[in-house]
């Protein structure tokens, strides 16, 4: 597979609940921090985002399932810390093998769009 330039097309996947909440490339960029770091601060600031940002986002995730998806202890004599939990590894596994089968699925799809789209070089132009 060839590595992607900065003008080729994406897909991005975002799960849109019901009751308007969602999952996208974010959060789980989060919990990859989170898992990494072990601290929700800590991961906020990778990611150029407040420590309450992330901490609402991830208040939203906890929120959205039936099992928490990041566990949190508040500083003090032990120090604070986040893990992310086992629901959440899972959801975070799942949501990557989602994108994976999301971009093999639109392949060709994207090849053809980048092919037509105007201001584009095309090999057969070269």
């Amino acid at each position: 597979m060839n590595s992607p330039s900065k003008n080729d097309l994406k897909t991005v996947l975002r799960i849109d609940f019901p009751n308007k909440e969602r999952i996208g490339r974010g959060k789980m960029q989060l919990l990859d921090h989170i898992k990494t770091t072990g601290s929700i601060s800590a991961a906020g600031r990778a990611m150029d985002m407040s420590y309450r940002r992330a901490w609402l986002l991830v208040s939203a995730m906890n929120s959205m399932f039936s099992h928490p998806v990041v566990d949190s202890q508040r500083g003090g004599k032990q120090g604070g810390g986040a893990i992310v939990t086992e629901f959440g590894e899972e959801l975070l596994s799942r949501f990557r093998s989602m994108e994976q089968k999301l971009e093999r699925a639109v392949a060709s799809d994207l090849d053809w769009l980048n092919e037509n789209r105007s201001g584009t070089i095309r090999a057969d132009d070269q």
